[in-house]
């Protein structure tokens, strides 16, 4: 088996930094977990398991180092609908066994797992298996992959859904470093967050090993014939064959991303940065596990119009993945960096116009989550309680999150805060911090060194307020305003001259159109820009809303198949909201899911459901 070249120098001295993974976690209690840290905590998992594509299920073990806070004698760990058959503790090396104890489910948490420790074990180990249902996976017949000939399967373990593959203490207060053993059907490549092989071999069983503390919800793995083609040294794609090479040439720009927030915001601490294709069932636009984001194949538009989304997920190599939110409720601290970064990083590249474009597009996707969501989720630092945290993705963390940094460079200075943002993440590097913490850094860092009008009053303002402060920046694109003036035009019967718009410039015109907009001109503008084929899934997504809106019945072939064949969130949920608005369209609606529902990861079935039979939620897109 051919791995990847040992870990670079670098990563030794940043290994360092994770002894913190030792200390007792001091911040705010993690209601989304059963893991008491400040008693007991793990600083290392090794894994031993087999994917079992015949069981869908992954079976094996769990071992973790054991770091004792006090003399407790039992350790406690998140489960979700896991078959535990045994525990056993080792002293020295010295396994035995132990006993356990399962509590009842609760329907968000899933169950306490008790695991008596005593007052020597150094290590603990859980034998399980996972359920053919477990949130956190998706097992795919061949017939619904792209080859045909072998199944898939792969992880989305945020937000608390490691829990359902891996008993573990499933809160990102905790780091753990981890290595694996995994065995599957031969012919099939395994890789997951850690160092994958790069050869051809295919021989069942592989190992791999993170040595960076990572948070659980990080911990990724997936399975399924895989093909690999190398962008340079560091970032190779791994997908399906059908799109390696469409892919490889779409996200060619990624290394000179890595370099653009090296020089922004310090060294890329993580080795290598490849990127996984996953099928069009991957509920989100990507995951950030480090070492190997996982991508949606709805952004290979074959024009590179989409790769802000691997901006995003590349500039969580420093948020998110390096300085993590302590809790969901500071989900915050994760997205609202990572937009800021991303926003930043494509302004490097394709300049000022075209990230004023992508913000003034996230400001319009804001407004509109704030129209609809309740004051309590409109807040960034958000009061969950116990509710599902997959509650908390909304446009709220991203795009809120994000202008309040916007609003403190506009305040400081962009050099004074780019400074300052690189300081962070060196002092943070490989913690997890809460909304508390923050609040104090700013203070210290921004707020007494860089004097102004900004105060803790106005910081607390945009943290615990809903909706926007009066004075938050109002993003706005002067290509937009052309388009605006174009699309006057058109309404009262001029010629559309779209010649050279880009992706952004076309969301916003069809986004923007007048609801009372005909059925005349709703044919005309199909007839002569075929918008109802298009293959951008991003517009092709803006045009099927508006034809709901309109009940503009050409586009409906167009929209079941949309339906039948994504699974992305942010793409699908909007449009069956849109549907169940009507008893005709909703029951036509829940038609199409049953015929999709096979296709759809849990969680997108979750709130697909949560629409069509109805229950609230409000989860979208990463």
């Amino acid at each position: 088996m051919s791995l990847k070249q040992p870990i670079k120098p670098v990563l030794a001295a940043a290994c360092a930094l994770v002894t913190l993974a030792n200390a007792a976690p001091a911040m705010s209690k993690d209601l989304h977990s059963y893991a008491a840290l400040d008693q007991v905590s793990t600083s290392h998992l090794h894994l031993a398991v087999t994917v079992d594509f015949e069981r869908s299920e992954v079976r094996g073990s769990a071992s973790y180092d054991l770091v004792r806070h006090t003399d407790a004698s039992e350790i406690h760990l998140d489960t979700r609908e896991l078959t535990i058959s045994k525990a056993e503790i080792a002293v020295n090396g010295d396994w035995q066994d132990t006993t356990f104890t399962l509590a009842e489910a609760h329907p968000a948490l899933g169950q306490k797992l008790t695991v008596q420790i005593g007052d020597k074990a150094d290590k603990v180990r859980i034998h399980y298996a996972s359920a053919p249902t477990a949130s956190g996976l998706q097992w795919l017949t061949p017939e619904q992959t792209a080859g045909k000939q072998q199944p898939f399967m792969f992880s989305q373990s945020q937000a608390i859904h490691a829990r359902s593959w891996i008993p573990i203490q499933d809160t990102p207060a905790l780091r753990l470093t981890y290595s694996a053993e995994v065995t599957t059907k031969p012919g099939l490549l395994v890789v997951m967050s850690a160092n994958n092989p790069l050869g051809d071999e295919r021989p069942g069983r592989y190992e791999f090993a993170m040595p960076q503390a990572i948070p659980p919800y990080l911990i990724a793995i997936a399975a399924g014939d895989l093909a690999i083609k190398e962008i340079n040294q560091q970032v190779a794609i791994f997908a399906e064959q059908y799109i390696v090479d469409a892919a490889a040439w779409e996200f060619a720009d990624t290394p000179r991303m890595i370099d653009i927030t090296e020089q922004m915001y310090g060294p890329y601490l993580w080795d290598r940065y490849d990127l996984l294709v996953l099928p069009p069932s991957f509920p989100f636009g990507g995951m950030e596990n480090p070492r190997l984001s996982f991508i949606t194949p709805t952004v290979v538009s074959g024009d590179r119009s989409l790769i802000n989304l691997i901006a995003h997920e590349l500039a969580h190599s420093w948020s998110g993945n390096l300085v993590t939110n302590a809790t969901w409720r500071d989900l915050w601290i994760n997205e609202g960096f990572t937009s800021y970064v991303e926003n930043r990083i494509m302004e490097a590249l394709f300049g000022t116009e075209h990230a004023q474009m992508e913000l003034s597009l996230g400001y319009q996707d804001l407004m509109a989550d704030l129209q609809r969501l309740p004051e309590g989720d409109q807040v960034m630092h958000l009061e969950l309680g116990q509710r599902d945290p997959d509650d908390a993705f909304s446009q709220v963390p991203y795009v809120k999150g994000q202008l309040f940094l916007v609003y403190l460079e506009q305040q400081f200075g962009r050099q004074n805060f780019d400074k300052f943002l690189r300081q962070y993440f060196a002092d943070f590097a490989f913690k997890s911090i809460d909304t508390a913490t923050l609040k104090a850094y700013l203070q210290a860092e921004l707020l007494a060194k860089y004097p102004s009008e900004v105060t803790i009053a106005k910081i607390d303002q945009w943290l615990h307020q809903p909706g926007l402060p009066v004075d938050a920046p109002r993003p706005s694109s002067d290509a937009f305003t052309k388009v605006e003036q174009q699309t006057q035009r058109w309404l009262k019967g001029g010629q559309l001259q779209p010649a050279g718009w880009t992706t952004h410039e076309w969301l916003h015109f069809i986004n923007n159109l007048p609801l009372d907009i005909s059925a005349v001109n709703m044919a005309r503008l199909d007839r002569e820009f075929k918008l109802t084929d298009s293959q951008n899934s991003e517009i092709a997504h803006a045009w099927l809303k508006l034809a709901i809106i309109k009940k503009y019945e050409p586009a409906r072939d167009r929209l079941r198949s949309y339906l039948l064949t994504i699974g992305r969130n942010k793409l699908v949920s909007p449009l069956y909201r849109e549907l169940a608005r009507t008893p005709d369209n909703l029951s036509w609606a829940r038609d199409v899911y049953q015929q999709a529902k096979a296709g759809y990861h849990p969680l997108t079935q979750s709130v697909a459901e949560g629409l069509l039979y109805p229950a609230d939620t409000t989860t979208e897109d990463k």
